[in-house]
């Protein structure tokens, strides 16, 4: 079993090897994540809400 310390080394080097992002990148990327999720929830709160009315009507209420 390796030693906290050893582990702790190699998470070092490993890190060096990651390519960072750019700011504009982040920036970019981060405004099409909440643009698919706003996206994504109209259409899921639209079919909620059709489907809602659609049972109301069906169960007479």
């Amino acid at each position: 079993m390796a030693s906290p310390v050893i582990f702790l080394k190699e998470v070092q080097e490993e890190l060096k090897k990651v390519v960072w992002p750019t700011r504009e990148e982040v920036v970019r990327l981060t405004f099409v994540v909440i643009a698919v999720s706003l996206i994504v929830g109209l259409f899921l709160g639209g079919i909620d809400f059709i489907l809602t009315k659609l049972t109301q009507v069906l169960l007479g209420k």
